[in-house]
């Protein structure tokens, strides 16, 4: 349907800085020219965003929440 063209592979960079939401950008941004990278750049962010929800979670439950350590007025 539409010409593929190669597009950079620095458009990466885009999920690992900003997550499920640059998976987003980089995903519309690619997808007509090169849709194989559009969808590695979502997954990419989704990928990203859920190993960030993981370890934030078990290191609430751990006890490494927002109370430990930061005693700032006390």
């Amino acid at each position: 349907m539409y010409p593929e063209k190669k597009r950079s592979g620095w458009w990466y960079i885009v999920p690992v800085l900003f997550g499920m939401i640059g998976g987003i950008i980089g995903y519309y941004a690619l997808r007509r020219d090169d849709p194989q990278k559009a969808k590695k750049c979502l997954y990419l962010g989704l990928i990203l965003t859920a190993i960030n929800i993981i370890a934030n979670v078990a290191l609430v439950a751990a006890g490494i929440g927002f109370e430990q350590g930061y005693n700032v007025n006390a």
